[in-house]
């Protein structure tokens, strides 16, 4: 995954900074502290939206002409209590784009597949602490729509979620 990746080569680019001649001049105390913060901070930087690269990526394909697919697109008004579910239903639909991507060798197929696996990730990672409404609807529920409507609507209900 691409946050992954970046992830690396942050921590190399930092390892490289901690080897350095001017840290070596240091005393071993202020090295340690300097690496702990080098370490802590670029990941509170980077978490102010855990839907930040699933963002590029919807920004990438949003304009693809060659996905024809209806997909059902939950409404961006929804109660705040479904928000999770709301999710959960696109990156449901974001499988059925993936599919129809590797059935039509799309120019945009690893720009969605990586939105399908951040999303997934993310999602899992709040699996623990999920409780769902009963007045949330399910997925099949929602009315379908074209594949530019679906993007816009994903994107209105992550940017809401990034707030």
């Amino acid at each position: 995954q691409k946050t992954y990746l970046k992830s690396i080569c942050l921590q190399y680019q930092l390892y490289l900074l901690l080897n350095s001649h001017f840290v070596c001049l240091l005393k071993n105390e202020m090295r340690l502290i300097i690496f702990f913060l080098c370490a802590y901070l670029p990941k509170t930087a980077a978490g102010h939206c855990k839907w930040a690269e699933v963002l590029k990526d919807l920004e990438q394909i949003k304009t693809s002409k060659d996905i024809d697919v209806s997909l059902y697109t939950a409404n961006t008004d929804e109660d705040k209590e479904c928000q999770e579910p709301i999710m959960r239903c696109f990156f449901l639909e974001m499988k059925v784009i993936v599919q129809e991507c590797y059935i039509k060798n799309c120019s945009k197929t690893q720009d969605v597949l990586n939105i399908w696996k951040n999303g997934n990730a993310s999602l899992e990672n709040n699996k623990s602490n999920s409780t769902t409404s009963a007045k949330c609807k399910e997925c099949e529920e929602y009315e379908e729509k074209n594949f530019t409507e679906f993007i816009q609507s994903f994107v209105k209900v992550i940017q809401r979620e990034c707030r």
